[in-house]
């Protein structure tokens, strides 16, 4: 085949000197061996032959290469997933490392809420040759955590693909995606604000916590209370305050009366525990 019908048929396979191959992408693992030291891929598939290469090569006896040519409108994988996580990423999050045979983590850059919006994600995974995998929105997660993963699926890429792909991830940050998104688009322990992006770690505002423990029975001493421990713990861990925990018989006015008096005294998140829910004659839900 000439030349010019090669270059024709974009990412084309075909054997050339090692000496070169700088530039161009290996179409298969180089194994070498070292005794009693190691065996595995040197060079794996996908591989950006560089200058420094051609002299290892040549060490493991490597005189030519099977190597595909990437034409004009085609991306090698690892390019192609460095731009669409950059695409992908909103506030909160970094890549984790550099992509390898075309996949990259995702990772929480703080701890905080992540969200991530359903319907731009389902648009951007129907593309084909790209893909990414997150953790549901709405998980609570921790700095360093992998919320994502994502990558380009075959060796070579259509550019369209990517920039389609690409296109979608932007039109969140003009918020065409959001008001549809099933989750809400900014969660009640979320901080707003941010460049908005397909995902994201929001940080947790700090909640300002009011309790209410009912039940006639833990309200008269009849019943040692073992909610307020548990709720303070929780409170703790999101780095939240508790202004007050009080209790209240199972009498809807008083309940009331005590969840307005913690309004009152500056919560903003009210947490009620202790009554059977499950019970038709339950005042709680009313109050």
């Amino acid at each position: 085949m000439s030349r010019g019908k090669d270059e024709q048929r974009g990412a084309g396979m075909r054997t050339i000197p090692v000496e070169e191959a700088v530039g161009t992408v290996l179409a298969h693992d180089i194994t070498e061996i070292r005794a009693g030291d190691f065996k595995g891929a040197a060079f794996r598939k996908g591989h950006i032959v560089r200058p420094e290469d051609v002299c290892h090569l040549q060490r493991l006896g490597k005189a030519s290469l099977f190597v595909l040519r990437i034409a004009d409108d085609e991306m090698h994988e690892d390019e192609a997933a460095r731009a669409i996580a950059g695409a992908l990423m909103g506030d909160g999050v970094v890549i984790q490392g550099e992509p390898r045979e075309g996949k990259i983590n995702i990772v929480a850059a703080r701890d905080g809420l992540l969200t991530v919006d359903a319907d731009a994600l389902r648009e951007f995974n129907m593309q084909g040759e790209v893909m990414c995998a997150t953790l549901h929105t709405g998980t609570v997660v921790e700095q360093g955590r992998v919320v994502a993963g994502t990558r380009a699926i075959p060796l070579v890429v259509k550019k369209a693909v990517v920039e389609k792909a690409v296109r979608i991830c932007e039109k969140v940050r003009s918020s065409e995606f959001g008001v549809r998104n099933a989750a809400p688009p900014h969660p009640p322990l979320a901080k707003r604000g941010g460049r908005g992006g397909v995902i994201e770690v929001k940080e947790l505002r700090k909640p300002r916590t009011g309790v209410v423990i009912t039940g006639t029975e833990v309200f008269s001493g009849k019943v040692k209370d073992s909610f307020a421990p548990v709720i303070e713990k929780k409170i703790a861990s999101f780095g939240g305050e508790i202004v007050g925990i009080h209790y209240a018989p199972d009498d809807q006015k008083q309940i009331e009366a005590r969840l307005r008096d913690l309004l009152d005294a500056g919560a903003d998140l009210l947490i009620t525990t202790g009554g059977m829910s499950v019970d038709p004659d339950d005042v709680t839900r009313h109050a």
